[in-house]
């Protein structure tokens, strides 16, 4: 989306789940939860080299090349892994065949991480120290405030 800032983690993790051309990360058949071909991931996105091909020109799209620690990312902002959905939830990539996919399927959501509304992105934010306590203590946090480059 236009009005979404490219560089922070959840709008190119939005971006590549509606592009057609990434095979690796798409939405449920609701567009509210983020399914993830593990090993396709791997392959696609995490092990891309600068200049290589991949989704969207995936090279360096992300920091890090370790599936362990993209979940930690989506953890931080505020993702949870979600079992799988009832029969028939997994869309498929978008523009693929919906067929199996090649490795683990990781189902996971958010409550401001939706298909139809990239407005809501604006309020997925990483989660401080104190909200990653409250987490583990099963409280609720709230996280932080938008940065001057996030507004």
């Amino acid at each position: 989306p236009g009005s979404v800032s490219p560089g922070p983690f959840p709008a190119k993790l939005w971006r590549l789940a509606n592009s057609p051309r990434c095979g690796s990360i798409f939405w449920d058949a609701r567009g509210e939860r983020l399914l993830i071909d593990q090993r396709l991931l791997q392959r696609e996105l995490l092990g891309a080299r600068p200049g290589g091909g991949g989704a969207e020109g995936a090279a360096g799209l992300f920091k890090t090349k370790n599936f362990a620690s993209f979940v930690r990312q989506l953890n931080l902002y505020g993702f949870r892994k979600a079992g799988p959905g009832p029969a028939g939830s997994a869309a498929g990539p978008v523009g693929g065949d919906g067929g199996s996919p090649a490795g683990p399927l990781h189902h996971f959501q958010s409550p401001h991480f939706r298909r139809a509304r990239p407005d809501l992105l604006l309020h997925v934010q990483r989660l401080t120290g104190a909200d990653k306590a409250k987490l583990a203590a099963g409280l609720q946090g709230s996280s932080r405030p938008p940065t001057g480059c996030q507004q």
